[in-house]
């Protein structure tokens, strides 16, 4: 999963534009937070500024200091946790040797992510309705560094040659799939498996089945 560039977070400021001191960046944050706690919850529909302010600890006014409406901090967290969840497993992958290396490690971070923010599933499946745009922007980024690194690998010989685009959305399904099958809904079958895990087994599945259809080479 090597190849993204996950650029920095831009400097965030209030509503109008200025710039935040420590203080008020912490406090944005806390919202940014208690959204992400609230959407995944309720959905964006049922959610409310008041429920997020309580969440947060804060009062409605200090809200509109940083946000102008739900619609805006919602799109914030979904560019935020696509920035958080790409960051995670470019820092994971980077770590291996070979791209089939770089793709254990990066699925791996990916599932942890997902275990620790279910919100990522919840979240994104809403904006297809609520804000496609931002739904949109979250898929493309993920792909556009996954296409770049399976690209330098089939330059490489690592992989076979394949269309990358077309691997990159393969895989990406592959991940939010099985995901959404053992972190969010638990293994059914094994009620002793720890909750919000995929499985060693359904994963070493999962990895032979990716290894297989990119034709990658084995270890030296």
């Amino acid at each position: 999963m090597t190849g993204w560039r996950v650029e920095p977070a831009p400097p965030p400021k209030a509503a109008s534009g200025r710039a935040l001191s420590g203080r008020g960046e912490r406090t944005r944050r806390r919202l940014l937070e208690a959204a992400e706690e609230v959407f995944a919850q309720l959905g964006y529909h049922d959610a409310s500024i008041v429920k997020i302010t309580e969440a947060a600890g804060v009062s409605q006014g200090t809200f509109y200091v940083y946000f102008e409406g739900k619609r805006e901090i919602f799109d914030e967290l979904v560019d935020d946790l696509n920035r958080r969840v790409r960051h995670a497993m470019s820092e994971a992958a980077a770590q291996g040797g070979t791209r089939a290396e770089a793709e254990r490690l990066g699925f791996r971070a990916f599932f942890r992510f997902t275990a620790e923010h279910p919100a990522l599933y919840r979240v994104i499946r809403q904006a297809e309705f609520v804000s496609p745009g931002a739904m949109h922007r979250h898929y493309e980024r993920i792909a556009e560094g996954y296409v770049s690194g399976l690209r330098r690998a089939i330059e490489d010989g690592e992989i076979a040659e394949q269309d990358p685009e077309v691997a990159a959305w393969a895989l990406m399904g592959i991940g939010e799939l099985l995901g959404m099958r053992w972190i969010l809904w638990g293994d059914p079958d094994d009620p002793a498996a720890p909750p919000g895990q995929v499985s060693d087994e359904a994963f070493e599945e999962m990895f032979a089945f990716i290894q297989r259809g990119l034709g990658a080479r084995p270890p030296a």
